[in-house]
């Protein structure tokens, strides 16, 4: 890998889509979340000013900008508002797509995850902090790993668990990938694999990345790309890269 200052404006002549991961990489990592019986508090961290600026530059300049998240939409929302009319997004883990007001939903996990709901929800354990509310796939924020979801999942060969740092993404293994939310995005957008940067931090971004022309790591302890961001610095690592490809555009 290199370092990101290494990008050149050759390697972004066939880019017209650059897909950003959410946390770590837009906002930073961490999700407070709260659940007491059939309460759930969830904070809402929303994109920074200079960020909000950065992404309607990108578009003033031809970019498409595709959000993936493994978060739900009613969530990416709240979070982009300000920039909704500039971005798709895909939700969910490679799930759903929606963009401007149009929703794309790429699989359906209904019949293979709807069984397990029940017997993860009957797990106690104080290291469960609650379910994150979601459409497609299950999502249980932990303090700490608890082997007991592992088992359970494990038991079922239609399914996997993704480990975060701070919760477990349930999904149809092999199937359910933010990769698989790409290749339809580039589909609704008429592009090529070469045609899309991704920037992404975490485990479940890997096929994300190796599903792109130009992959970005923003923490190559995690995942592998073709440049990275450094972690050190004041910038988060959406912003660094936003500020080199505006720099090579001007």
């Amino acid at each position: 890998m290199e370092p990101l200052e290494q990008l050149t404006k050759e390697d972004l002549a066939p880019i017209k889509m650059i897909v950003f991961d959410v946390d770590g990489v837009l906002v930073p990592r961490g999700t407070k979340i709260h659940q007491e019986g059939n309460t759930t508090t969830l904070e809402t961290k929303v994109i920074a000013e200079k960020q909000i600026e950065q992404i309607r530059e990108l578009n003033k300049k031809g970019f498409l900008i595709n959000i993936s998240s493994g978060r739900g939409l009613y969530m990416l929302q709240e979070m982009f508002r300000a920039i909704l009319p500039f971005v798709s997004l895909t939700y969910e883990s490679g799930s759903a797509t929606w963009y401007q007001g149009k929703l794309y939903q790429h699989i359906n996990s209904f019949e293979k995850n709807k069984d397990i709901f029940p017997k993860l929800k009957a797990v106690h354990d104080e290291r469960i902090k609650g379910f994150e509310p979601k459409e497609f796939i299950i999502t249980i924020h932990c303090t700490e790993k608890v082997q007991k979801i592992e088992d359970i999942v494990n038991a079922d060969p239609n399914l996997c668990t993704v480990w975060n740092g701070e919760a477990y993404d349930i999904l149809i293994k092999n199937d359910q990938t933010k990769a698989l939310g790409l290749r339809h995005v580039r589909d609704i957008f008429n592009l090529q694999k070469e045609n899309v940067m991704a920037i992404g931090d975490n485990y479940n971004d890997h096929e994300l990345l190796e599903e792109s022309g130009l992959p970005i790591s923003a923490d190559k302890s995690r995942v592998e790309g073709r440049f990275y961001v450094p972690l050190e610095g004041e910038f988060l690592p959406a912003d660094v890269l936003m500020q080199k490809v505006l720099s090579l555009k001007d």
